[in-house]
């Protein structure tokens, strides 16, 4: 058995970026875990603090005490008490500073939430707000009981614990989360509709075979123009930026957590060659790949 937060290779098989896998060390209940952010540093010693990884699971928390500092897909969000951060499969995060933070950590696989609930369709949208600074809000109040009530539930004596239960206070945390107003004031990505969902699903499965909106139109039964209408309605963005946008994003995972040579990156994201990548990367970011991967690379 081997604890979240170790080192498993890539068990996705994508050769690239490090895993973790989810594995809990109590087997209570398959694809969930509640833990405090102390029992996750005790947990990670003997492992880089600082290590870059992928994860293929939810996590979310919620600090109440401390500060810190934790980096997902290239933002740094300051921790305090108060702050929440979703942290969704595919994303690449780094725990660049803990500091003293302590407060609720979840985990759970996309399939855990209860399917007849609409958070189950929440678990799916990988593209969703990351961090919220709550504060003192009422919301911070709200969910900090509801994950007090998961873990108590968590920690019942082994043949007592209610998966059910969990799954249900699950569902309502997420529902909760998903009243909270934009952190940033963007856009809302559920203006899209059922359209967009399909979309980025679509997009996520294909965003390295195709960067055609033609492709994903006529693989989704739609026209160019509906997934425009739902582009714009849940990002301001059309169709061909939103798809563009998702490669860019992986390229530059990819040019930063690798040392693969540019044209492998290139090759894995659909470009034949290398030179119309490099054209779409300083198109879509401003700088050369290799400019890019030097500037963070450099970096501690």
């Amino acid at each position: 058995m081997v604890p979240v937060g170790l080192d498993v290779g890539d068990p996705s098989g994508d050769g690239t970026i490090p895993r973790f896998d989810f594995n809990p060390p109590a087997e209570l209940v398959p694809g969930f875990e509640i833990l405090d952010l102390a029992t996750l540093r005790e947990r990670r010693r003997g492992s880089r603090p600082d290590a870059v990884h992928r994860v293929d699971f939810h996590t979310l928390t919620l600090v109440t005490a401390g500060t810190g500092e934790h980096a997902i897909d290239f933002v740094t969000y300051p921790c305090r008490p108060g702050t929440l951060l979703w942290n969704r499969p595919g994303q690449v995060q780094r725990f660049t500073d803990p500091g003293t933070t302590d407060g609720t950590h979840l985990l759970f696989t996309p399939s855990f939430p209860p399917r007849f609930s609409s958070a189950h369709r929440l678990v799916n949208e990988w593209y969703g707000p990351v961090c919220w600074q709550l504060g003192t809000r009422p919301e911070y109040a709200v969910l900090s009981t509801l994950l007090g009530q998961m873990r108590a539930e968590y920690e019942r004596p082994e043949g007592a614990v209610s998966a059910e239960i969990l799954q249900l206070l699950l569902a309502t945390v997420l529902l909760h989360i998903d009243r909270l107003p934009h952190p940033d004031g963007g856009a809302d990505p559920h203006a899209g509709g059922e359209v967009y969902a399909l979309f980025r699903a679509e997009l996520e499965r294909s965003y390295a075979t195709t960067r055609r909106a033609t492709d994903y139109a006529n693989r989704l039964g739609y026209t160019v123009k509906t997934l425009t209408r739902a582009c714009l309605g849940a990002t301001g963005q059309p169709v061909k930026h939103v798809i563009d946008a998702r490669v860019a994003l992986e390229a530059r995972r990819l040019l930063a957590h690798t040392d693969e040579p540019v044209a492998t990156v290139a090759r894995r994201l659909g470009f034949p060659e290398p030179t119309n990548f490099g054209k779409f990367f300083t198109r879509h970011t401003g700088v050369t790949p290799g400019a890019f991967r030097q500037t963070h690379q450099s970096r501690p």
